[in-house]
């Protein structure tokens, strides 16, 4: 294990902390480790009565391209992760679920991040209004479950928390 000795932020922002942290280390050596803080996010998989999928096309500025996701976003402070969900499943597609179902929860970077996603299955989806961030431009696409090991060999599907979704929550389609 790592005993940290120091830390210091090195940028605060609205979505994330970066700090700088001196540890020492087996043998009394000391080292540095820098920290990217994020309170967590969810990932849904909405199921459709008729078994598709429904998916987020969403523009990423920072790679510069269009991906279809699945319904995600950040944790609230001290939010619930099954409040997150349901609120971020109605924002971004319009629906409410019936029933969420945990799938797993997964470190996106534990090398540097704290980040932690925590998995939905949605199923017994109901029509509601969507509110969609004003930063957020957004389409929601319904998609075939066997539709998608092609679009992730396409490129059009490739985001970890998404391929990690669909494969848990969906593991015969892809």
């Amino acid at each position: 294990m790592e005993r940290k000795l120091d830390s210091r932020t090195i940028y605060s922002g609205r979505l994330l902390t970066v700090r700088s942290d001196t540890v020492e280390i087996s043998g009394n050596r000391k080292s540095s480790r820098e920290v990217v803080e994020h309170r967590g996010a969810v990932g849904i998989v909405p199921v459709t009565s008729t078994g598709s999928i429904l998916l987020v096309r969403h523009y990423r500025y920072a790679v510069d391209r269009i991906l279809l996701e699945i319904p995600a976003g950040t944790r609230e402070t001290q939010e619930a992760v099954e409040l997150t969900a349901a609120r971020e499943l109605a924002e971004e597609t319009g629906y409410e679920a019936r029933k969420l179902e945990e799938v797993a929860r997964f470190f996106t970077s534990p090398g540097w991040s704290t980040e932690e996603i925590v998995l939905f299955r949605a199923e017994g989806l109901i029509r509601a209004s969507p509110g969609f961030d004003r930063d957020e431009i957004l389409d929601v696409v319904e998609v075939q479950p066997e539709r998608i090991s092609v679009l992730m060999r396409d490129g059009l599907i490739a985001d970890a928390k998404t391929i990690i979704g669909l494969k848990l929550a969906l593991p015969h389609y892809s």
